[in-house]
């Protein structure tokens, strides 16, 4: 049984493990590539075999569930994507490729290690192994300065305060119920939350950790220099998996503080509304790329805090499917900026200009994921935005959807302009960009993944409430 229900975190293991040897030899960076692909390829199909398999193990600190399962599988084949989408690695320095794959297998690895874990100390073991994983890579850029060691201090720097606060506030909660087993914490701490405020202050805490994962306010301050310092290929990894693994957490730990208008639900509500307002505010004015992606995803980041906070399944299922989009059109926009920018270099507005003609698939599914991120039907955006914000409605939270709707307007402002420069400004000296198949193929399943899961999302949905009747 331990090995049925274990098996998508031992092929990710034996993918380290595989990567790890290889970082023994001089093999090229194709040959490693391939090797991942392959190896990520496995993974995925033993995770997507692995759906429905239920049990705890390890002294129950580790549970196997719909919503863990579903989460395993959303990671690894997010790996695959990314590991496809840097081919050639043109932002990392050249001995160290080999060493790269095997890195951002370990920190997926730790995020898997995180969707099945139901007990505090475990929970922050495998925080810990994904984001040490980060804190090794993101200084791996070559060619750009020094701009990447100044992203890799900021994002350690910020880690390491995120996990003191995190571990002050277990403590506090372990001090009020004795316990660190969230399915016994889940019987205390509504209790505990409505009679005693170091409660409130211990269960926020504790959510510190996944803010930062998740470039939430009040701890997005690195969000945009790491997404600026550091190399394309990991932007991409930094911007997308890791807050997949944060929505999973916090929706664990809502659910545990439990589900009724209480302090906890109203600082949860003015977190999202600062994240939202803020990132929105602060990208408009951004001419650097991954600048604007980095507020932007702390505006995302409070788009999925209004349906976690809802703790109703529409609105906790809506959470799961928005952040699945947003990684099918964060990591869309990522593969365009990657392709462009064939020395690695950051990309600008500028850079953006007669997209449209040296590359018009470029150019598509920058305009289809950007569609996407604004909410413009029929994208997997859209269907994600409505169905939060239906899920908030449903649940009473008006004014907190008014907020959400009119930064969804200003948000449009910034993600249409980058439309604009790709389609509008024509820049007839810049040479055609000649793409690989792969590339050609990659392109192509981002700007289908995204309108057709906009159009029928209906398997995605339903997975997504199966998934959140577990954790309910």
């Amino acid at each position: 049984m331990l090995n049925t229900i274990f098996l998508p975190e031992i092929a990710l293991m034996l993918t380290v493990l595989v990567l790890f040897f290889m970082t023994l030899g001089n093999f090229r960076t194709g040959t490693v590539q391939a090797t991942s692909l392959v190896l990520a390829a496995i993974t995925v199909i033993v995770t997507f075999a692995s759906m429905g398999t239920q049990g705890l193990m390890f002294y129950d600190v580790y549970q196997i569930d719909a919503l863990s399962q579903l989460f395993k599988v959303v990671i690894v084949f997010g790996l695959f994507l990314i590991f496809f989408l840097g081919s050639g690695l043109t932002g990392i320095q050249d001995k160290l490729h080999t060493e790269y794959y095997m890195f951002l297998a370990i920190s997926a690895l730790g995020l898997m290690f995180l969707s099945s874990s139901v007990e505090l100390l475990t929970i922050l073991l495998s925080l810990e192994i994904s984001s040490f994983a980060l804190y090794v890579v993101i200084p791996f850029r070559c060619g750009q300065g020094r701009i990447h060691v100044e992203a890799g201090i900021k994002y350690i720097l910020f880690g390491a305060v995120s996990t003191g606060l995190t571990l002050y506030g277990m403590s506090y909660i372990f001090g009020l119920a004795h316990t660190t087993y969230l399915v016994e914490l889940a019987e205390k701490m509504p209790a505990l939350v409505a009679t005693q405020p170091l409660a409130v202050i211990a269960v926020v805490l504790v959510m510190t950790a996944f803010f930062y994962k998740l470039a939430m306010f009040p701890m997005h301050f690195w969000t945009p220099d790491v997404y600026q310092g550091a190399a394309n290929e990991t932007t991409s990894f930094v911007a997308t998996l890791p807050k997949v693994g944060a929505v999973l957490l916090l929706l664990r730990l809502v659910a545990v503080a439990g589900f009724d208008v209480s302090q906890v639900t109203w600082v949860l509500a003015t977190i999202a509304v600062l994240s939202m307002t803020l990132g929105n505010f602060s990208a408009l004015v951004q001419t650097d790329l991954k600048r604007l992606l980095a507020y932007s995803s702390i505006a995302h980041a409070g788009y999925v805090m209004l349906g976690i906070l809802t703790g109703a399944e529409l609105g906790m299922a809506a959470a799961i499917f928005y952040v699945v989009g947003y990684l099918l059109m964060n990591l869309g926009v990522f593969y365009v900026i990657y392709n462009i920018a064939p020395e690695g270099q950051n990309v600008t507005f500028d850079d953006l200009k007669g997209l449209s003609r040296r590359s018009p698939l470029l150019a598509l599914t920058l305009l289809v994921s950007v569609f996407g991120m604004a909410g413009i039907p029929p994208t997997i955006g859209f269907i994600g935005k409505f169905m939060i914000f239906t899920g908030a409605i449903h649940e009473g939270f008006y004014a907190l959807v008014i907020i959400a709707v009119m930064n969804a307007a200003v948000a449009a402002f910034y993600y249409l302009k980058m439309a604009r420069a790709a389609y509008c400004a024509a820049d007839d000296e810049k040479d055609v960009i000649i793409l690989p198949f792969g590339a050609k193929i990659m392109g192509t399943f981002f700007i289908l993944a995204i309108i057709l899961i906009g159009s029928l999302p209906q398997s995605l949905l339903a997975a997504a409430k199966a998934a959140v009747v577990s954790l309910l």
